[in-house]
């Protein structure tokens, strides 16, 4: 499988350009959320890299932490669980080299150290704590294959477990990397919206306040930057990176199983994603649950996320959504192979 750009721009450069890459070399990238456990493992290719094997389980290691301020016994044993499937594959496939990162979980916990010491002495992988800004601009990163030329301007957002962070860039001149202007982090994600407000099944007030909640912290972020000027003369595209987007987009093809390969890039108009979340919200949650694209682990989840991607879409109506199945793993991987084309093309 080739992740190295979106059906609709094959040709489009989506890595910097520099020496052959050894035919050994093996990077691995690591993204342990407040919800999810992602790991993917790729070797370069000529216009980007070619993934050799991955990895994705839901560890909910964000679970109470709002409400308690650490991470439960039982959230960490479930994710050193799945951390040492991901230490297996690394060290089965030799990297070269690696970058294994913790988002806002950790940020938050007060036990996040001894969790990591936890996670160095199970499974020997040391575990780097980023910050929302640079888990925004990785996030970003990973979305470049996605980026079109002819709007000069890009709005992308990622909902995750525990924070939503959205990014304001201007395309690069050929289109294919985002220049970060400034990017804005939410502490609120699917996890801690659905344990403030609940999953919102069959209910619209609720999900009208779980919008509320995340559009008056988007505007002071409109007011700094004018986005709305941009748009106006149409000069804004848009990208949402996560699994929320990327669930709306398997149930719009109608998928009867998740296929990356037919989501990822994928274009869908603002209507169509409402007409989704209307279909969502008037389930319930074993209807949910029952779904192709959803499953059990994730039906509490979806219309918090629906309202979190609804707030974005309400102050900024773009008008069109690109969905991307890639994101910060995918930044990271695009980094630590420019970095080594770097330094080869240095000596």
């Amino acid at each position: 499988m080739d992740i190295s750009t979106g059906q609709h721009q094959r040709d489009q450069k989506t890595s910097p350009p520099g020496p052959p890459d050894r035919d050994d070399a093996v990077y691995a990238a690591l993204d342990l959320g407040t919800n999810n456990c992602r790991l993917l493992v790729a070797m370069p290719s000529p216009d980007g890299f070619r993934v050799i094997d991955s990895f994705s389980r839901i560890t909910r290691l964000g679970e109470g932490l709002h409400a308690s301020g650490q991470l439960s016994d039982a959230a960490i044993d479930r994710t050193v669980a799945a951390l040492r499937v991901c230490s297996n594959k690394v060290r089965r496939h030799r990297i070269s080299r690696a970058r294994f990162v913790a988002t806002e979980a950790c940020r938050g916990a007060s036990n996040c150290d001894r969790f990591v010491n936890i996670v160095q002495r199970e499974t020997g992988m040391q575990l780097e704590i980023i910050s929302a800004k640079e888990e925004a601009q990785l996030a970003a990163r990973g979305c470049d294959p996605l980026l079109v030329p002819e709007r000069r301007y890009a709005l992308i957002f990622d909902i995750g477990g525990g924070s939503t962070e959205v990014t304001w860039l201007r395309v690069g001149e050929d289109g294919a990397i985002g220049k970060p202007i400034d990017s804005f982090s939410m502490p609120w994600g699917v996890v801690r919206m659905a344990e403030e407000y609940g999953n919102a099944e069959s209910n619209p007030e609720m999900f009208e306040v779980m919008v509320a909640t995340i559009r008056n912290l988007l505007t002071g972020f409109e007011r700094r930057h004018k986005i709305s000027e941009h748009l106006r003369e149409g000069r804004v595209q848009m990208i949402g990176t996560s699994g929320t987007v990327t669930t709306i987009a398997g149930a719009f093809l109608n998928l009867e199983r998740y296929q990356r390969d037919r989501v990822d890039g994928r274009l869908m108009e603002f209507d169509q994603i409402r007409a989704i979340v209307e279909r969502f919200a008037s389930m319930s949650l074993s209807e949910l649950a029952a779904h192709p694209c959803i499953g059990p682990e994730r039906a509490d989840l979806v219309l918090p996320g629906c309202a979190i991607m609804e707030a974005i879409l309400r102050e900024w109506p773009v008008g069109r959504l690109r969905a991307a199945d890639r994101g910060l793993r995918e930044g990271i991987l695009f980094n630590l192979i420019a970095e080594d084309r770097r330094e080869g093309s240095a000596t």
